[in-house]
């Protein structure tokens, strides 16, 4: 049989054009090679989530961090590593000084402002805050052994060389200083020590607005308005409030004032499960500024919100 010419092309452009179609199927498998990955930072590791976690804290210090919210606080007063700050009697527990201490321990520093007990009518309860915070201090000595320790007298309070700290933190103090009938000189203290510019960081009881201070008196919760009023006298700003600690739980009308509510349980074994249901008492967190100064002395608040750098 004779094969035309024209059938012999036919073939040959037949296989041409099948050397031209797509490549089988395992080959079109392999997929493209991606283009560089870019390695994504890890978020930095917020030095306080591990002191919280730390072995130092026990574990009761540690089921109350849901009453207190000690990283949401400190975050709000602005307290950075490197400030000098000063807690003002952080009592035998030292709640907030097993925190701050290891926080500030490397580029800043804690004064722990404790009770003169030199005078002959300071009351018993004074020496022993103090021992036992001591004993705190010694049982810790990697996480604590930068805390200086600033002995103070309650009636005619000092906390250190004017202009000479960062920040001052109050955790649930003020009620006593009303008590004793000086509180007005404890705030002013406080802002003779501060640095213009720096913070005053107040958590304490809160009354319901409108409540008398002789009411307040005996109950350990005082108004806003009242704390308020004693630093604004003293001559700081009100920079910002905060509800980070607030606990709408709390009636404000228990037995024993707020020492009825965690961690006191002054009624002992007495309603304990209601009283522990309801939780740590309705707390006030206020952040205040002393007012920079400007070059020809006068007070400014132009810079007020900037947080003060520390040494």
């Amino acid at each position: 049989m004779k094969i035309r010419p024209t059938l012999i092309l036919a073939l040959v452009a037949a296989l041409a054009a099948c050397s031209n179609d797509a490549p089988p199927a395992d080959s079109a498998a392999i997929p493209a090679a991606p283009d560089e990955l870019v390695p994504v930072a890890a978020p930095a590791a917020d030095p306080i989530d591990a002191i919280l976690a730390g072995s130092h804290r026990s574990d009761a210090n540690k089921a109350r961090d849901q009453y207190r919210h000690p990283k949401e606080t400190l975050a709000f007063f602005g307290i950075q590593p490197n400030m000098t700050v000063i807690e003002i009697t952080p009592g035998g527990g030292a709640w907030y000084t097993e925190i701050l201490a290891p926080y500030l321990h490397d580029a800043g520093s804690e004064v722990a402002a404790i009770w003169d007990t030199g005078a002959s009518d300071a009351p018993g309860y004074y020496a022993k805050n103090n021992e036992q915070l001591a004993t705190k201090l010694a049982s810790d000595p990697a996480a604590y052994d930068r805390v200086a320790l600033r002995s103070f007298d309650a009636k005619a309070p000092a906390f250190g060389e004017a202009n000479s700290a960062d920040a001052v933190v109050t955790f649930r103090n003020v009620h006593n200083w009303t008590m004793a009938g000086n509180d007005g000189d404890y705030f002013k203290a406080v802002f003779d020590v501060l640095k213009p510019g720096g913070v005053l960081g107040v958590v304490e009881h809160r009354a319901n607005a409108g409540t008398s201070l002789e009411a307040t008196k005996e109950t350990g919760y005082l108004t806003e308005d009242y704390v308020i009023g004693l630093a604004t006298a003293a001559g700081f700003i009100l920079e910002e409030k905060s509800e980070i600690n607030a606990n709408a739980n709390d009636s404000k009308d228990h037995p024993q004032g707020v020492w009825t509510l965690p961690p006191s349980f002054a009624l002992k074994d007495k309603d304990r499960e209601k009283y522990a249901a309801i939780g740590e008492s309705d707390r006030m967190t206020l952040r205040f500024r002393k007012p920079s100064e400007s070059a020809d002395g006068d007070a400014s608040d132009d810079t007020a919100a900037q947080p003060a750098a520390g040494d």
